[in-house]
């Protein structure tokens, strides 16, 4: 014999449904045996724009690592900083614990093969322009 599914109720704003389903089971009121499955194939992560300081050396190193892997130097970025945010929630530590890791190293950067990128002080000279 089929189970009796309840009826879901109507939500006046996404608040209410969240604390609804928080404190209720979703096989109670959908059959997940006849569950089919969904694809978002144009589904793209909100994302956020931010500006940060890196060192020049490590933001040269970090280009110099996502050139050898063939990938654009920001989505490697990405893909470290996913990584590394999954492994410390993982670790469980508390606040005090990682707060007591975070420091500016003394300097670990710079260590590209010499001639993969420019020397720190150096710039690229402008264009100049022609008199008309």
């Amino acid at each position: 014999m089929a189970k009796r599914l309840k009826r879901i109720p109507d939500f006046p704003d996404e608040e209410a449904e969240r604390e609804f389903w928080a404190g209720h089971d979703l096989a109670d009121y959908f059959d997940l045996a006849r569950a089919t499955p969904v694809v978002f194939p144009e589904l793209r992560p909100s994302t956020e724009s931010i500006s940060l300081r890196l060192p020049a050396s490590l933001l040269a190193d970090l280009k110099v690592l996502a050139h050898r892997m063939d990938v654009p130097y920001q989505s490697l970025m990405k893909v470290f900083l996913a990584e590394r945010v999954d492994q410390e929630l993982r670790r469980g530590r508390t606040a005090a614990e990682l707060a007591a890791t975070v420091r500016e190293p003394e300097a670990p950067y710079g260590t590209a093969p010499p001639g993969t990128h420019r020397r720190a002080g150096t710039r690229r000279a402008k264009p100049r322009r022609r008199p008309s």
